[in-house]
């Protein structure tokens, strides 16, 4: 119970305050749990993202592409582990681009302009069709990105028996058609947007991620390939390429489709770049956070790895010979030295450049929605 003049002094707290210290003081509590972050931003745009491209994947012309996947099981074609991952409702799964689109869209409000009411009469949850249509857009092509690189190199299977050779065919063959159908009705649902600048720029993001393929971190499987003379500046490079691209290029478009001002269009492309470095550092640095031993999500070319050899030029020669026969040797060495926490730090440092991107727009639940997502990032 509350003595008098403390009921009285919470009543002049909560009166004085504004809102947007109130809803700073919100979205300050720390998200840990993924799950319920995600969940709550999606009950704010207006339906679970989840689902967000079911619309295409169960199309007719997919349903016998799918029907053509099932010759693929039992076989070792890493396709069939793409299309799990595709439905995978875990942790930063593949729908939260779609969902940060759609975030994006609503925490900037609707248009300036009044014609834009008129042309888009079937505005829900305030978004505009034609920002949903984006977010779904940016989902197929994230999807087709990652169905495409389930291609394998022939040339790994020449001495391996006929049927093997068969299934990798067959997979890598399943693998173009997949990606190339989702590609196709992305472009198609672009062009319905009316919009030239929204398309030329996800055309751009197109091409950034196939680009990310051909980089000099890649070696023909495309795999990581650690160059001797690597800077951190090609993590950056590489990971806007891979994903920063999409991510940010979607959500400038989204804020421009209801003709924002440009420095808010400027600022989502920020949040949406830095989100991106946010989420590769993290995973980067699973490895080496996990209890387990981390190998198997271990890459050569990690943030880590790369800090590493900007601090200690002397090791570049060892790790590179190291990258094809020991990378146990590199792994236990990053682990046991200072970068890890500062890929940490680096964590934090990405996390609050995205949420001070977030400034120039008005304060809302969409908004708190988004700084939530970026501290369940970080916490995770």
């Amino acid at each position: 119970m509350l003595c008098k003049n403390c009921s009285s002094l919470l009543n002049r707290f909560v009166k004085n305050a504004s809102c947007r210290s109130l809803s700073r003081l919100l979205s300050s509590k720390t998200y840990n749990d993924w799950n319920k972050a995600v969940s709550d931003a999606e009950k704010i745009v207006g339906y679970p993202t989840s689902y967000m491209s079911l619309r295409c994947l169960i199309s007719d012309e997919f349903s016998n592409v799918a029907m053509h996947l099932r010759k693929l099981v039992g076989t070792r074609h890493p396709l069939l582990k793409t299309a799990r991952g595709l439905l995978h409702v875990g942790k930063q799964n593949t729908q939260t681009r779609g969902l940060i689109v759609l975030l994006i869209a609503k925490a900037a409000g609707p248009g300036p302009a009044e014609q834009i009411k008129d042309q888009e009469p079937d505005k829900i949850s305030g978004i505009y069709s034609s920002q949903r249509s984006l977010a779904e857009v940016t989902e197929m092509i994230h999807m087709a990105n990652l169905i495409h690189k389930g291609v394998v190199n022939l040339s790994d299977y020449l001495e391996s028996d006929q049927r093997e050779k068969n299934d990798m065919e067959f997979g890598n063959k399943m693998a173009v058609l997949s990606g190339d159908f989702l590609l196709a009705n992305a472009c198609t649902e672009l062009a319905t947007l009316n919009n030239t600048h929204v398309v030329e720029s996800m055309s751009l993001a197109i091409t950034d991620l196939m680009e990310a393929e051909f980089t000099d971190l890649r070696n023909d499987n495309g795999e990581s390939l650690l160059k001797p003379d690597i800077q951190f500046s090609d993590w950056i490079k590489q990971t806007y390429l891979s994903s920063g691209s999409l991510l940010a290029r979607s959500c400038r478009s989204a804020v421009e489709l209801a003709d924002h001002r440009e420095d808010q269009r400027e600022a989502a492309a920020s949040f949406g770049e830095n989100m991106a470095y946010l989420q590769q550092v993290k995973n980067d640095l699973k490895p080496f956070l996990s209890k387990d031993n981390g190998l198997e999500d271990f890459s050569v070319t990690s943030a880590p790895v790369i800090k590493f050899l900007e601090r200690n030029p002397d090791e570049r020669k060892t790790f590179t010979s190291l990258q094809t026969k020991d990378q146990h040797q590199i792994f236990s060495i990053i682990k046991s030295s200072s970068v890890v926490a500062e890929c940490v730090k680096l964590s934090d440092v990405y996390g609050d450049t995205a949420i001070k991107s977030l400034d120039v727009f008005p304060q809302t639940e969409a908004k708190n929605a988004l700084i939530n997502i970026v501290n369940a990032t970080v916490n995770s």
